[in-house]
């Protein structure tokens, strides 16, 4: 059984090096958090235009988890985290542009 300190380590590689990239294209970021071994959950902060945004959860769970368990056997789920201090950087949660007009 893999240490804690070598799993974060590596779920922080993977955001890094095949997630990172592809968010901060919109403006977006997706940090590390935590890691819960007794559940295999790694909780991660939504930065910039990811947080509050419609798609993010999407991106999550189809995108980010998907990386992470293929990466790093050890994660079993991802939770997202938005970023607290997004609105004051300027970015708001996407609403549709039908809900707007209502």
């Amino acid at each position: 059984m893999r240490e804690h300190d070598e799993i974060v380590k590596d779920i922080k590689s993977v955001l890094e090096e095949k997630v990172a990239q592809n968010v901060a294209a919109h403006n977006g970021a997706i940090g590390f958090i935590d890691f819960a071994m007794d559940t295999g959950v790694a909780t991660l902060k939504l930065s910039g235009a990811c947080s509050g945004c419609a798609m993010s959860q999407r991106t999550l769970k189809e995108g980010v988890e998907r990386l992470l368990k293929h990466y790093v056997p050890e994660v079993n789920a991802i939770v997202g985290k938005d970023d607290e201090e997004a609105a004051e950087q300027g970015y708001k949660p996407f609403v549709p542009k039908d809900e707007r007009d209502l």
